[in-house]
């Protein structure tokens, strides 16, 4: 074979020859560099965008947690007080031992009772209070008792040295003249009653009025108590008339009485003596009142110095010559019965001297305390704490109001001043102990976790424990992983390592199309369809649950045992089709025997078996609903990236450990999910974070009962189920509205470590596997 000869090429003059050397022209220089600098200032701008839109959130993140912070830290900001300068009353011409004092519920005017002598205070800022002359309620007369009718407004009683009890009743109209208000009061004197059939000075006395209804408690300087009752009826010719009666409650009393006080109804009083005894008498039937029980509230031979009702009229605050604190509650002694006694279910720290008034709020469950050295104590009985001790510096004092928005209070001091005191107190109720441990609430038997924000009564006891709402968030999150985490994985696993590719390119992607559907949907479906079909169908789907494994291990055991000859006619990859009209012939039979299932399992009536077996009620919308619901919702999730993570390990390692002889199992668990195990740790997270936030569908789907019960019959409630159903009616800057946000903190905070942990742990994982 000949070779011809090489040629050179022909170069033309000015034209560089072709090589390594070669210089482009200046025009090619020209048009690279616009390239260049194009490409330079995409990947620039780019660079910018990206790191800005990270920044960004990063930002917002950090902007809504600070914003979170900002609306929980004022739950737990410690109460004060602002005193405002005393203001020296005037004088009175005769000393009385009976006092009583009170402001509207703006803390602009106040009245001080003292004798028969009503004096009005106009309060304003340090030297501009005003005084109206004082007017007496009784010319000629003598008070030597008095007494308010709490939860009445300004409604009082005073006890004369003849027996008699005159009401007297104060009311502030307020006047507005453009933007200007005015207060101005009125008073008005009611007709005199007989307290005592003998005519005696009267030394202490508790006093109540209704509608039609007036009922007093007093103690005579012979030491006799007497409860009288005034009760106006309606005649037909549009007249009234008046029956009293009257009752003496000595002979049920031992002892000398110290302190008495009625409940706000008027259907309880209390009687403390010198012993430490509190005597309970039911009024209900006021002309046969009845002695409900005898508690000894004292230890030792502590006398009882004041007594108070608190708001609703359950809990009952007692005051001892020792200074002690403490509140006492009728509790049921057993379950199964309904008789109660009453046990000390609240106890705050002492006083030095001892307790000589008992305030209450008109509000919540917050009460005042006033000792003999004038030293004044804000409580509150939920909470079990005292939340401000103030020492006025003017004496022992004689009378103490709290304001009737419970943010400030008045005093009458010994030396005739007027002590004044603004209140900042907005949510005594919460600390971390009423939050997250038990608490006894009124007319539980027990301290109990329970959330209960509102109620239809006024005296309600507001109870935020959140430990129910995580509780329910722990258990709804358990249920749907425990559903969704076995089904994604093996499904993921089945995907990438067994099935055929055609079939795999159209079951990836309708299971990843699940993930589209919107929660409220699928909360919809769960709550309003899904939940009746269970209940209709319970025994069967039990049936379900025991058979649907058993038919699968003994169909593919019978697959296994086919001839090589039939079952190379399935396609490679495609086997689990086999299973589909197996696992509908199942289904299709435990449906139609549900009857014969409820008969062999549950004795005919799953219902009734389940409360007497287990002790456990059926709630049509429960933990079962709810896990199966929120199952779907996440199983795409975890499928999908676990999907991708077996998928992503290289192809050449599963060749090579199938060359080695290695089965598709002994590669599928000793390579692939090893490799695999960032990922799909990082899939299980992600589906975990995803059913903890989850609101619509544990918002639809359950009775949203806010219970710690592990059971699956029954509902729960979580903190942002609980969230999306309080917020709308929570008063901006509240109770529950800070205690909203405080679990909205928690989930962020849950969330955020939850997260961090699981980045940890994966890169852990990655570090440990990336040579594998």
């Amino acid at each position: 074979m000949t070779v011809p000869p090489f040629t050179p090429m022909p170069v033309l003059q000015g034209e560089p020859s072709p090589g390594r050397d070669s210089v482009p022209t200046p025009a090619l220089v020209g048009g690279l560099f616009s390239r260049r600098q194009i490409r330079s200032i995409t990947d620039g701008l780019t660079n910018v965008i990206i790191k800005t839109g990270g920044i960004s959130i990063i930002l917002c993140i950090l902007g809504m947690c600070i914003f979170l912070v900002k609306e929980v830290v004022p739950l737990f900001q410690p109460s004060y007080a602002t005193p405002a300068e005393p203001i020296t009353l005037s004088p009175l011409d005769r000393p009385s031992a009976s006092a009583l004092i009170g402001v509207d519920e703006h803390q602009e005017l106040a009245y001080v009772l003292r004798g028969d002598a009503l004096e009005f205070v106009f309060l304003g800022d340090a030297g501009s209070a005003a005084h109206s002359p004082s007017r007496s309620l009784l010319p000629g007369g003598s008070v030597t008792a008095s007494a308010r009718a709490f939860g009445k407004g300004h409604s009082l009683a005073v006890g004369t040295e003849d027996g008699r009890v005159i009401p007297v009743a104060i009311e502030f109209t307020q006047d507005f003249q453009g933007n200007e208000r005015s207060i101005a009061p009125s008073v008005t004197v009611g007709i005199p009653m007989v307290a005592a059939p003998t005519p005696q000075p009267i030394t202490k006395m508790a006093y109540q009025s209704a509608d039609s209804d007036v009922r007093i408690a007093t103690l005579l300087q012979d030491q006799h108590l007497w409860l009288t009752t005034s009760r106006t009826a309606s005649r037909p010719d549009g007249t009234a008339e008046a029956s009293i009666s009257q009752v003496d409650l000595t002979p049920h009393i031992s002892g000398r009485v110290t302190a008495i006080t009625l409940a706000s109804r008027a259907e309880l009083l209390a009687v403390g003596t010198e012993e430490g005894k509190v005597y309970h008498f039911d009024l209900r039937e006021p002309e046969k009142p009845g002695l409900v029980e005898i508690s000894q509230v004292s230890e030792g031979s502590d006398a009882i110095t004041a007594l108070a009702y608190l708001m609703g009229d359950r809990s009952l605050v007692v005051g001892g010559a020792s200074g002690q604190i403490a509140v006492w509650m009728p509790v049921r002694e057993h379950a199964a019965t309904n008789a109660t006694h009453m046990t000390r279910i609240h106890r705050f720290a002492p006083h030095q001297r001892a307790v000589t008034d008992i305030t209450i709020s008109q509000r919540d469950k917050g009460f005042i305390t006033t000792d003999a050295g004038g030293e004044i104590r804000l409580h509150h009985s939920t909470s079990e704490q005292t939340l401000l001790t103030l020492a006025p510096q003017q004496g022992a004092l004689r009378s103490t109001y709290f304001s009737p928005k419970a943010d400030g209070l008045v005093g009458l001091a010994e030396n005739n001043r007027l002590v004044h005191y603004h209140i900042s107190n907005p949510y005594p109720e919460i600390t971390l102990a009423t939050l997250f441990s038990p608490v006894m609430y009124e007319g539980y038997d027990r301290p109990e976790l329970v959330w209960q924000s509102s109620s239809g009564s006024d005296d309600f006891e507001a109870k935020f424990s959140l430990t129910p709402l995580i509780f329910g968030t722990i258990k709804g999150t358990f249920y749907a992983v425990l559903l969704a985490v076995p089904l994604a994985v093996l499904a993921a696993i089945y995907t990438a390592m067994f099935m055929h590719p055609n079939l795999r390119a159209k079951i990836k992607p309708t299971i990843e199309i699940m993930a589209a559907l919107p929660t409220v949907v699928l909360g919809f479906l769960a709550g309003l369809w899904f939940a009746p079909v269970l209940e209709r169908n319970f025994p069967a789907m039990t049936g379900m649950v025991l058979m649907m494994p058993l038919v699968i291990a003994l169909s593919s055991g019978l697959f296994l045992l086919l001839p090589a000859s039939l079952k190379h006619r399935v396609r490679p990859g495609a086997e689990a089709l086999l299973m589909v009209p197996i696992i509908i012939a199942v289904v299709w039979g435990c449906l139609e025997t549900s009857a014969w299932w409820e008969s062999f399992l549950f004795d005919g009536h799953f219902k009734p078996w389940i409360q007497t077996h287990l002790g456990l009620n059926y709630d049509q919308r429960n933990a079962i609903v709810v896990g199966v619901a929120m199952g779907f919702a996440i199983i795409p999730i975890i499928y999908s990236i676990s999907e991708e993570a077996l998928s992503n390990v290289p192809k050449n390692l599963i060749a090579g450990s199938l060359a080695l002889g290695a089965t598709r199992w002994q590669t599928l668990t000793h390579l692939v999910l090893i490799s695999a195990s960032p990922g799909i740790f990082s899939a299980l997270m992600i589906g975990f974070g995803r059913a903890v936030g989850e609101t619509m569908i544990v918002l639809m789907a359950t009775g949203n009962t806010p219970i710690m019960d592990w059971s699956l019959f029954n509902g729960f409630r979580t903190l942002s189920a609980n969230i999306a159903v309080e917020i709308p009616e929570a008063p901006h800057g509240g109770t529950l509205y800070r205690t909203l946000f405080l679990a909205g903190l928690l989930l962020f905070i849950a969330t955020f470590l939850l997260n961090t942990v699981a980045e940890l742990v994966r890169q852990r994982l990655r570090e440990k596997y990336s040579q594998f």
